[in-house]
């Protein structure tokens, strides 16, 4: 990866209804929509809101675009050719850059978005599965069916578009391991090469953990069984399991992700969005009135010290290198190789889906005798 050229990200908060385990910042009220979408064209020609962290001396070069949410597929095909194309004129971006946008599956006029996202420069699509069964489904608050995904597939698929993410989401209400081999069959009988799965986390202030008493959610065991049996499925069939939450087959690692994991420089766009450019990191509250109405950015600390570069890196398949590390240091891991946790490859610690379900502890301890 080329860690000269930024990734710039562009939260887009919008959605047609707030799913119960979200937490997320996105609003079910689309009327802003057009004011949003210039005010991120706005920032990108003056820098108004980010100036006080990237200087607009000269066109930063870029190579990757991400728009999250909420539901960019929810963006009307000029708005999107609208940001791309103030993106193409603002930045220096890569022939080669990977732009991607998250859809929904159940987003009306899906076809047409898919169709206007190709034609201008988008070549990564993320749907927003999650499950494969139309109970868990309902239970996660998504709209439509497994045939709503399936049909959604083809649809990015007759874009012209065939690197394609989905979204799963190991432990939600209702869920074991069989219905989870189910999701699984699923994603491997639509072929899609990439696979971002989560595991469900109760946010504070959302629908579930207001009413975690009336779920019927996997234990902690269970779930981190399910976990692993993920992790072996996904490789047998041929996927990498490249971060802890992602799988990839070969050429279709997210470039954008690994930015983040990679301590490579990202510019990100909206309420909620996060940056890290410069060594320092800064990010846009949770309001879009804030946004539109020109707030800036807020400070949120110097990155990238050697902590945080052992957090991020043993998250990813490449690990952390043991060169130069103290004898405390690689005896510690040498442990958690004992363990089962983690394993030693090309003279880096790299952490076994059995680590990674631990990783938060792993972490603190190998932190502690830097």
């Amino acid at each position: 990866m080329d860690r000269t050229k930024a990734g710039l990200y562009f939260h887009i908060p919008f959605c047609q209804s707030k799913c119960p385990y979200c937490d997320f910042y996105s609003l079910t009220d689309k009327g802003l929509t057009e004011a949003y979408v210039n005010a991120l064209c706005e920032e990108m020609k003056t820098f108004d809101r980010i100036g006080e962290f990237v200087k607009k001396d000269k066109k930063i070069p870029v190579d990757t675009v991400y728009f999250g949410g909420g539901t960019p597929s929810l963006l009307s095909p000029l708005q999107l050719e609208r940001i791309l194309a103030s993106v193409r004129e603002n930045f220096s971006l890569s022939e080669d850059a990977e732009i991607t946008a998250e859809c929904n599956p159940s987003s009306p006029f899906l076809g047409e978005f898919l169709q206007s996202a190709a034609e201008n420069g988008v070549n990564r699509i993320s749907l927003g599965m999650q499950s494969s069964s139309d109970n868990e489904r309902k239970k996660l608050g998504r709209r439509g069916t497994a045939s709503d995904v399936e049909n959604a597939v083809k649809l990015v698929r007759a874009s012209g578009i065939e690197n394609i993410s989905l979204d799963v989401m190991v432990g939600v209400p209702d869920s074991n391991t069989g219905t989870l081999k189910d999701s699984l069959d699923f994603v491997s009988f639509l072929g899609v090469p990439h696979i971002s799965a989560y595991m469900l986390k109760i946010e504070e202030g959302t629908f579930y953990c207001k009413n975690i008493d009336k779920l019927n959610i996997p234990d902690e065991d269970e779930t981190a069984d399910m976990y692993l049996f993920m992790s072996d499925y996904l490789r047998e069939k041929g996927y990498l399991h490249y971060e802890i939450s992602n799988f990839g087959k070969e050429g279709f690692i997210s470039r954008h992700n690994m930015k983040y994991w990679e301590l490579a420089p990202y510019i990100g766009f909206g309420p909620s969005a996060h940056s890290f450019y410069g060594g320092k990191r800064f990010y846009f509250p949770r309001d879009i009135n804030a946004f539109i109405n020109g707030e800036k950015a807020l400070f949120d600390g110097e990155g990238g010290d050697e902590e945080e570069k052992l957090m991020l890196s043993l998250r990813t398949y490449k690990g952390v290198s043991l060169e130069e590390k103290n004898k405390e240091f690689i005896k510690l891991t040498e442990k958690f190789v004992s363990q089962g946790l983690g394993e030693i490859r090309g003279g880096s610690f790299v952490l076994t889906p059995g680590g990674m379900l631990v990783s938060n502890s792993i972490i603190l301890m190998l932190t502690e005798v830097i």
